[in-house]
């Protein structure tokens, strides 16, 4: 049976309906996505640009950095562009195009985190087969097999949306389009579909959480046979990687992991999973890390040098 829209374009209530406040968070917004992009930014071209950051840790950081960039350019920019038009409108079209592109980059970060945590336990439990298990070839297998899952993930969500017809209201009572308010927007039976989108959605964060915590337990037991500097220096890494997991997967547990109902919140909540995150992501894994700082620096000056000549 084909599907029948008589609904073409959706409007996007934003965070406010007062103007002057809206137009207050947009500024807000478009200061920490410029913050996003030039601090991810400069991870990614300090880790490419730098000889001396070679391992599998800042190779996944890299592309940690530029999924981060691109999982936010998804949502933040709409918002701000919306600030300034009275009536905030996307096509229905282009609001499914942004739920698939949201869960692509969303579910790739996902699996990115995993392959993170799967590098920290090879790192700290096996040293001497370190280099043998995480080569170059199995680093890009990893890669490849989080942008993959990523992709899966997003058409399962994308596909099921896809089939559900719209016919009014069409009022979004959020600042981008997700699954769970365009659901609601259904004209039919969206039990199944709700059903279908969570288990999608909750199989990934709980096999990817699965092994986040196993790949933590098993490299705090191994801790104890450590030396004090080594062990401090396991905590360390741990711990940004461990604070990032957590500022990501709780905000997306609580919208993504329950029945398909919207709350008020969850315009807030999905602020830390969409821009907090992204913002943090380079204070937290490489301003406090001597090596990238150090990087940093090496690749600035070699900028200033390159200017003055």
């Amino acid at each position: 049976m084909a599907t029948t829209n008589n609904v073409t374009e959706l409007i996007l209530l934003g965070f406010s309906t007062n103007p002057d406040v809206q137009k207050t968070i947009s500024v807000i917004f478009l200061l920490m996505y410029i913050a996003i992009v030039l601090g991810n930014g400069l991870i990614v071209v300090t880790i490419v640009a730098n000889k001396g950051l070679t391992s599998p840790m800042y190779f996944f950081l890299s592309y940690l950095s530029f999924v981060e960039i691109c999982y936010c350019s998804v949502t933040a920019p709409k918002l701000i562009l919306d600030s300034f038009i009275e009536r905030k409108i996307i096509s229905l079209k282009g609001c499914i195009t942004q739920i698939f592109f949201l869960h692509f980059f969303g579910g790739t970060e996902i699996f990115l985190l995993t392959v993170m945590a799967y590098d920290r336990y090879v790192a700290i439990c096996k040293p001497l087969h370190y280099t043998i298990i995480m080569n170059r070839r199995a680093c890009g297998f990893l890669v490849g097999t989080a942008w993959g899952g990523g992709l899966l993930h997003s058409v399962g969500q994308t596909f099921l949306i896809f089939q559900l017809p719209f016919c009014g209201p069409n009022v979004l009572d959020h600042y981008f389009c997700d699954v769970h308010p365009v659901l609601k927007l259904a004209c039919s039976d969206t039990f199944l579909i709700g059903v279908l989108i969570i288990a999608n959605g909750g199989s990934i964060s709980v096999i990817s959480f699965t092994v986040l915590l196993a790949s933590y337990v098993v490299i705090l037991h191994s801790l104890r046979t450590q030396t004090s500097e080594g062990r401090c220096k396991a905590l360390s890494t741990c711990a940004s990687h461990v604070t990032v997991v957590g500022l990501f997967f709780i905000p997306c547990s609580f919208v993504y992991m329950r029945p398909c109902v919207t709350f008020p919140a969850d315009k807030i909540v999905a602020v830390f999973y969409t821009v907090v995150t992204p913002l943090l992501n380079p204070i937290i894994y490489s301003f406090r890390n001597a090596e990238v700082k150090n990087a940093m620096r090496r690749l600035m000056g070699r900028k200033v040098i390159w200017g003055e000549k």
